[in-house]
């Protein structure tokens, strides 16, 4: 019997006597964070344990403890690692993570984690463990009971914040510093209302307002390639264009509206051999390449510059990361992006 399948009759085991598998992985972040002794501000330190769960043996990870703003594309993919190790063990996997860069890691994990594994979902807090409205624990519980809820099997990756439940292909930051910092659109596709109480023991009503889908899933043995993100405004010239095209594989555009370019940035796309993904600096909606001015969508496709949908430039840049380390070619990666195997 493999190390697979000996954890996963230990889970059916448990499952029989009415015993679930939770595992908390916990990277760092402000939900682990307090004030440093030596005053030197808030750092991560101590991460809380999920409160009030019954019925339900915990297994704690700690593959790293990192503000956000230090993650790497690498820590994510070892985290990923760990999730397929220790995942059929399980019956529910929660990831704690900073909320810098929380929804970069959901979304990493979601066009990564093989299919079959127990629900993910990522969490996190706004304010520390310092502060008299933390937020930490009863993001963590409810995290924890989306985990282990029969519903939430299939949706792949999940961020669970003030009760909202988030996919992670659309779920972003929309806030620096509010407790309901975590939007995007269309909105939630659930939401989870905690019952109960420490003394009984806790429990949620998850409701969920989308069906599942199909997610395509990829797997990369190691991140190798550069991406660059440029962002655009008004009047520029293409200034930085260059130097990043010359040192990445390929290149992010965060541009106007619809995704539109001043002029002078349709010459640079058509002579640049990298794919050039063009998102939207906006905070929502789709690339749509109607305009046929010069620099207007139209035009920059026609120049070779592939259109990202709906995903942000962040987020096209981990998806382009992921497709570039496969080896495909420009060809390749836009059909990827035209066919929506994201």
């Amino acid at each position: 019997m493999t190390g697979a399948e000996t954890t996963g009759a230990a889970r059916a085991q448990d499952q029989a006597r009415g015993q679930r598998r939770l595992a908390v992985i916990h990277t760092g972040g402000t939900i682990a964070s307090r004030p440093s002794p030596d005053g030197r501000g808030v750092v991560p330190q101590t991460a809380p344990s999920v409160p009030g769960l019954r019925g339900t043996q915990l297994r704690e990870y700690q593959p790293f403890t990192l503000p956000s703003p230090h993650v790497t594309p690498a820590h994510m993919l070892e985290l990923a690692r760990l999730i397929e190790e220790i995942g059929p063990g399980h019956d529910g996997i929660v990831v704690t993570h900073g909320t810098d860069t929380l929804e970069e890691t959901a979304y990493l994990l979601h066009l990564v984690l093989p299919a079959g594994l127990p629900p993910v979902v990522l969490t996190g807090s706004m304010r520390h463990a310092g502060e008299v409205s933390w937020d930490g624990p009863g993001n963590l519980l409810d995290a924890a009971l989306v985990a282990l809820d029969p519903q939430t099997a299939g949706r792949g990756p999940l961020v669970a914040f003030g009760g909202d439940l988030f996919d992670a292909r659309t779920v972003t930051k929309v806030h620096t510093s509010a407790v309901d910092a975590f939007g995007g659109s269309p909105g939630p596709i659930g939401r989870a209302d905690r019952t109960g109480d420490e003394a009984s023991g806790y429990g949620a009503q998850v409701h969920y307002f989308a069906t599942p889908e199909p997610r395509p899933t990829y797997a990369p043995a190691a991140l190798a390639a550069r991406v660059e993100v440029l962002y655009a405004y008004a009047g520029w010239q293409g200034e930085g264009y260059a130097e990043a095209a010359a040192r990445a594989d390929g290149l992010v555009i965060a541009a106007l509206g619809t995704g539109n370019l001043p002029p002078e940035l349709l010459p640079l796309i058509k002579a640049t051999g990298k794919p050039v993904v063009i998102a939207t600096r906006t905070h929502t909606g789709p690339i749509l390449p109607v305009y046929g001015y010069a620099g207007g969508g139209a035009t920059l496709v026609a120049a070779g510059a592939i259109p990202a949908s709906f995903l942000n430039a962040h987020k096209a840049r981990l998806l382009l990361l992921v497709l570039l380390s496969l080896g495909l070619d420009r060809e390749e990666i836009r059909t990827v992006f035209a066919e929506g195997r994201y």
